[in-house]
């Protein structure tokens, strides 16, 4: 892929307890708990470039879900399985994440990765998501590690180069196939969905008789019986760097 990721794709460039003395002091105390994990929680999103680093024109966040197959969950739910991998603002920032990654195609059982700009979560119901949709595309088996690097790869390079429209992509890993799909923040606007679609179909080098299905996030949020995916560990999404292939 002709983008500055290609020149560093082989770079190895990788709250305490609180006493309760009475009631006030514990509402007061928790409160001032709360304040300070918020305050945390902004300061860990707040990632930038390193010195001599490449930007990139966003940061993205990495994300991981799991669920069991039949359990259908509410979106309250969903929400409290997935879980945040780590976030990038540069080339090599997400080198060192996605270096150390497990390929989708070495993933089992009912598995998601996600990779979103920061501050959009991986859901329908997302202010960012609710109007939108996505496109997506079913893959036999044995494609989709491919097919999910060079997508991440062509949206975080701004190949797809639709402004402010996406809002991410996700690799969905299931047993007899594979999903592949990008989320733009307006389904209505066809005129940027069908470029977004003309870009899948060059970065993915796809044949031309592939099946490439649009399905707006309304249209998801009425089907019945949404299944929530459970929480994937940590420790399964990476290998050390020597086995990586």
């Amino acid at each position: 892929m002709n983008n500055k990721f290609d020149a560093l794709k082989d770079d190895d460039s990788g709250d305490h307890d609180q006493n309760e003395e009475n009631s006030t002091q514990k509402d007061g105390e928790k409160e001032k708990t709360e304040r300070d994990k918020n305050q945390n929680s902004s300061k860990r999103k707040a990632v930038v470039p390193g010195p001599a680093e490449h930007p990139l024109p966003y940061t993205y966040t990495f994300w991981d879900s799991r669920r069991m197959p039949g359990r259908p969950a509410s979106s309250q739910s969903y929400e409290q399985n997935i879980k945040q991998i780590g976030a990038f603002a540069s080339v090599e920032q997400f080198w060192r994440f996605y270096s150390h990654m497990v390929r989708p195609g070495d993933l089992t059982g009912h598995s998601d990765f996600h990779l979103f700009k920061e501050g959009i979560k991986p859901m329908w119901e997302d202010d960012a998501n609710k109007n939108g949709g996505k496109w997506i595309i079913r893959l036999r088996k044995g494609l989709a590690s491919r097919c999910w690097e060079n997508l991440i790869l062509a949206m975080s390079g701004e190949q797809v180069m639709v402004g402010e429209e996406i809002c991410g992509a996700v690799v969905s890993v299931r047993f007899q196939e594979d999903i592949i799909s990008i989320w733009n923040k307006t389904a209505s606007d066809q005129a940027t969905t069908a470029r977004i679609r003309d870009t899948l179909r060059r970065v993915l080098n796809l044949p031309p008789n592939t099946i490439m299905e649009y399905k707006t996030h309304t249209d998801s949020i009425k089907m019945p019986g949404r299944l929530g995916p459970q929480r994937l560990l940590f420790q399964n999404l990476w290998k050390p760097r020597l086995n990586v292939p």
